[in-house]
């Protein structure tokens, strides 16, 4: 499948699923948090599919893999995050557990794109 569009990228659409994760997960967070942690939270994890579709509507593959960088790092910064949560009882292990598993696909999937656009860039692909 030829990939026109952002929205045609499975790893845009799996980020978009881990932004409703992290919405659904904050909804519990205390009300103190709301613009601590919980803003946090909700922009870093927005910032991952945004990136992404960013990247992708520039007109160069060294831009695009920049911007995939970029997203790789809210990734981190979400995960960090969760962990932080998770640590002050904001968040259930098991919960912690599904949106962990769900940032790792997205994390080897932006890796994998972003190798294959390093071959691109080289000229191998």
């Amino acid at each position: 499948m030829e990939v026109k569009s952002y929205r045609d990228l499975i790893v845009w659409q799996k980020s978009l699923d881990l932004v409703d994760m992290i919405y659904d997960v904050t909804e519990s967070f205390p009300s103190k948090e709301m613009y601590g942690l919980t803003n946090q939270l909700r922009r870093a994890g927005v910032s991952i599919p945004s990136n992404i579709a960013e990247g992708h509507a520039r007109q160069s593959t060294q831009e695009f893999k920049r911007f995939l960088s970029i997203a790789k790092g809210s990734l981190a910064e979400v995960e960090t995050q969760l962990i932080i949560a998770n640590r002050r009882h904001y968040l259930h292990s098991d919960k912690l557990e599904k949106v962990m598993l769900q940032s790792d696909e997205i994390s080897r999937m932006i890796t994998s794109l972003m190798s294959r656009l390093e071959a691109k860039i080289r000229g191998e692909g």
